[in-house]
């Protein structure tokens, strides 16, 4: 084994919070895509889409917070401004206490504690790299000797499930999908980061697969003391893997609770609505009515007041007009809805 594979947890030397410091802090984070309408010639109107509204939330260490609701919502722009490949147009973003792009965290130290693994496991993969090149490249652009690169790329290999021997010089039209997913997380971890964004990264898989690679996720998340954000439609998959849920609508965060209680007693009519359309087992429960009519507001010109409204069977006048905030219901559940009472 590598060496360097041997060191310390990857917080060591890295902490500088603290334990009690939550790893991530988003603050009022705000992403609006600028688009414009009118036909050619003509004076344009000038709009945007509001993928992301105002979010608010923070990841303590160690945890696996899970992002759900549905498309459109906002999630995968979420794991994008937490990446930095999209930068926000307004909010702040702290890492471990620093700010992040400042000069106690420079960029480049940033992106080398935070990775990601993506849906389409094929496009993330560069066609023309080995599967030992693309997990070593990035280790290599971060200063690591070519040597060393690569032998953590061969011993990451082999924690994923894959031999060295038989993968290491295969391209990735030559694996499975749920293979070239292995061989993603492996890239994700060549750097040691201490947080992994994970955007519906089993989705795409067989279910045989899918609980291979949960489970895998797992073991390397308790080996390497790793903290993740989970973002996943699937409802079942985030009450195994997540401690806490954070549920989306619309650009915006309308609750949030450690997954038992958000399960047994989800506060906001909108999560009801998601967890009332989980898939059954049992043949004699059978859905006679949609949990949730209609469809999502448009982006570009949601709602006024809270924007579920519209598709709520509890709205009363008041949620047309106030917008409601994010506030603890109890300690630890912050629900976005003028009508949530506590349990």
């Amino acid at each position: 084994m590598p060496a360097l594979m041997q060191a310390p947890s990857p917080q060591a030397g890295r902490d500088v919070g603290g334990p009690a410091q939550p790893l991530v802090i988003a603050h009022q984070l705000v992403k609006h895509f600028p688009i414009k309408s009118g036909l050619p010639g003509l004076r344009a109107r000038a709009a945007s889409v509001r993928a992301v509204d105002g979010v608010s939330f923070d990841v303590l260490k160690g945890e696996t917070l899970g992002v759900v609701g549905e498309s459109g919502c906002g999630k995968s722009t979420t794991a994008r401004l937490l990446m930095q490949l999209t930068q926000q147009d307004r909010g702040e973003l702290i890492f471990d206490a620093q700010g992040v792009g400042s000069a106690q965290l420079p960029m480049k130290q940033f992106r080398s504690q935070v990775q990601m693994v993506f849906q389409d496991s094929y496009s993330s993969l560069n066609p023309r790299l080995t599967i030992e090149e693309s997990i070593a490249f990035t280790p290599r652009v971060h200063g690591v000797p070519a040597r060393e690169a690569t032998e953590r790329a061969r011993y990451l290999l082999q924690r994923v499930g894959l031999d060295p021997a038989r993968f290491a010089g295969r391209y990735p039209h030559e694996l499975s999908g749920g293979q070239r997913q292995r061989v993603n997380i492996a890239r994700a971890l060549a750097l040691r980061p201490r947080l992994v964004i994970l955007d519906e990264a089993v989705s795409a898989l067989d279910k045989s697969v899918e609980a291979q690679v949960l489970n895998l996720l797992l073991d390397l998340k308790a080996e390497f003391d790793l903290t993740y954000v989970f973002i996943s439609h699937d409802l079942n998959v985030i009450r195994y893997l997540c401690d806490r849920v954070m549920v989306m609508y619309l650009g915006k965060v309308v609750e949030i609770a450690d997954t038992e209680t958000l399960y047994r007693h989800p506060a906001h009519p909108y999560t009801r609505a998601l967890l009332a359309s989980m898939p059954s087992m049992d043949p004699d429960r059978r859905t006679a009515v949609a949990p949730l009519a209609g469809d999502p507001p448009n982006p570009i010109n949601p709602p006024s007041g809270c924007s579920f409204h519209p598709r709520c069977a509890m709205a009363q006048d008041v949620c047309a007009r106030r917008e409601p905030q994010l506030t603890d219901l109890v300690a630890g559940h912050p629900v976005a809805c003028l009508l949530a009472a506590a349990p």
